[in-house]
């Protein structure tokens, strides 16, 4: 019997029925939904110059403050700026550092975990301290912390999210690893003379990163609102860019009047939000059966 096919038996046994292939591919209801609203985001931050009715960045004070029209469906800012248009091209802002504020710290969790699982000793003890360390104080102010001390921007909110978020899927990961490692496939790749290498990358690494997909969007959600509160704080993506939190930051001054300025791009956050949210739901679902 190969490795892969002990791998199989040993999940089938863990679940306690045969997993067939339509139920592997039948993914919940909400999933698709949840795709569905990603989806319409992503086009709409590729597609941006097409889309968008109006330079986000053109200036026309004289119309600065105007109610939404057929003009301009959402009004405009303080500077004459066409609301819409500015939502539009903050997508591709919000959703790039979203998407990489969260992979980038779960493929350095993921390693990290992996190896601190598999390893052990003072491999594992090291990577685990630093952990400790790191989760001892709120995640969100040592985001601000780093975030002030290394300068708004892309680069630095993206460095400060990754020296901070890995923890959790590094103490994650690991506990998967711990699982695995003590399966019988793995035993009989040890007794077949494999490198230690090839045991850990090949046969339980692969079988340790699914929560990973769990997880994964609702960091998204995460990273997309830390890029938020940032922006709202002064210290995320800067003046004149376009961006989601910097808008409802930039609209709250007149939300008594203009309420639209604020309401709207916080609304566009927690529909993104909700996509990301529904998938995670679906996947974590699908992974129970």
């Amino acid at each position: 019997m190969s490795i892969e096919s002990a791998a199989a038996i040993a999940a089938a046994a863990t679940t306690g029925h045969e997993i067939t292939g339509v139920e592997r591919v039948r993914m919940p209801r909400r999933v698709w939904v949840g795709a569905a609203i990603v989806t319409a985001y992503v086009l709409f931050a590729v597609f941006a110059p097409l889309i968008a009715p109006f330079d986000p960045l053109e200036q026309d004070v004289v119309n600065a403050l105007a109610s939404p029209s057929w003009v301009h469906w959402l009004g405009t800012d303080e500077l004459g700026r066409d609301v819409l248009s500015r939502l539009i091209f903050a997508s591709r802002v919000d959703l790039l550092v979203g998407f990489l504020g969260a992979v980038l710290p779960a493929v350095v969790g993921t390693v990290l975990g992996a190896v601190a699982g598999f390893r052990g000793g003072w491999v594992d003890g090291a990577i685990m301290r630093v952990s400790d360390v790191v989760q001892a104080f709120p995640t969100y102010i040592l985001i601000i912390a780093l975030v002030f001390v290394l300068g708004p921007g892309v680069t630095s909110i993206l460095v400060a999210f990754t020296l901070i978020a890995w923890v959790a899927y590094a103490r994650l990961i690991r506990t998967e690893v711990l699982r695995v490692r003590s399966l019988d496939y793995v035993a009989a790749a040890r007794a077949s003379g494999l490198p230690t290498r090839r045991i850990l990358w090949r046969h339980v690494f692969p079988n340790s990163v699914g929560q990973t997909l769990v997880y994964l969007p609702s960091d998204i959600v995460g990273a997309t609102l830390g890029l938020a509160a940032l922006s709202f704080l002064g210290l995320g993506i800067q003046a004149p860019t376009p961006e989601w939190g910097a808008m409802i930051a930039a609209g709250q001054p007149y939300i008594r009047e203009q309420w639209w300025l604020s309401t709207v791009p916080g609304l566009v956050v927690v529909g993104f939000g909700l996509g990301l949210s529904l998938i995670g739901e679906g996947i974590e679902e699908w992974t129970r059966k």
